[in-house]
């Protein structure tokens, strides 16, 4: 079952149109990389110190969501969605606002995103399982006045790192190994998979800044301050990119959200897990 359901995410992913710039051939997104949590994972009860009590476990996803129909979820299903070289490329030259196509893919390709996860639980249920997308459930909120700043009840990131995909990094985004431009999604289920290794010592060790106290390209990338050696101001990068940036291209984009993305595009970390200038620690 593990081989079809991966199967099943690179054919959506290579072959759905959604997967597209409108008018064109070209794809948001390449082929993805897929992960395997337990949906029983100490760190799913970890996260609750770490990012807030209201971030709520596999189980609790459901409990709250359907507490009339309840069932137990056995493994979280992780991809991460690699933006492509053209539009990294195209958002490398840029200093102030996003490129245009880096826009339309935070905006058509997030939807491509969601597509795909209610496609995985389609997919799952059809074969007898249960299954539901975190992100699509009623529990899933966004809340913005919390002690770590903006945050929800279920996070994308944090079930990738769970997974194996990635650690975080400066920007508080996480390095996978196809680098740190790209969307993360996830479908938890009943259908027992066995966990993927998470080949890292730590959280934070793909990010050059904490594995080796070098580089912060991140930081001269944003025009706006949010970052600093320190870490990542969210309120800051949360006002540009959500009200400045989508005031001075959303429309002319054809947009509603833009996303920004300069800290992740002309980095090293941007399509790869970056050498450094120290050995990858065992």
């Amino acid at each position: 079952m593990e081989v079809s359901l991966c199967e099943e995410i690179h054919r959506f992913v290579c072959e759905d149109s959604g997967n597209r710039f409108p008018g064109s051939h070209e794809p948001y997104f390449t082929a993805p990389l897929i992960g395997f949590s337990s949906a029983t994972d100490t760190l799913f009860t970890e996260y609750k110190s770490v990012i807030g009590q209201f971030h709520l476990t596999p189980g609790e996803l459901v409990s709250v969501s359907s507490p009339e129909d309840a069932w137990v979820p056995q493994t979280v299903i992780s991809w991460v969605l690699p933006v492509t070289p053209q539009t990294r490329a195209s958002n490398r030259c840029e200093t102030t606002f996003p490129s245009r196509m880096w826009s339309v893919t935070r905006n058509f390709g997030e939807q491509f995103n969601s597509s795909l996860r209610r496609h995985m639980v389609t997919w799952l249920t059809g074969r007898g399982y249960r299954a539901a997308a975190p992100q699509l459930m009623p529990a899933w909120q966004e809340l913005h006045d919390t002690a770590v700043g903006i945050a929800s009840t279920w996070s994308e990131r944090h079930a990738a790192y769970a997974a194996g995909l990635g650690t975080f990094s400066l920007t508080d985004a996480l390095i996978t190994p196809k680098g740190i431009a790209h969307r993360l999604g996830s479908v938890i289920t009943d259908l027992a998979l066995t966990p993927s290794p998470r080949p890292y010592p730590e959280r934070r060790s793909n990010c050059l800044h904490y594995r080796d106290n070098s580089c912060r390209a991140c930081i001269r990338r944003c025009p706006v301050g949010a970052l600093s050696p320190d870490g990542h101001d969210k309120q800051k990068c949360l006002e540009y990119v959500y009200g400045t940036i989508p005031g001075a291209v959303a429309a002319q984009y054809g947009v509603t959200a833009t996303g920004c993305g300069l800290c992740q595009t002309k980095v090293p970390c941007e399509e790869k897990i970056p050498a450094g200038s120290k050995p990858y620690p065992a």
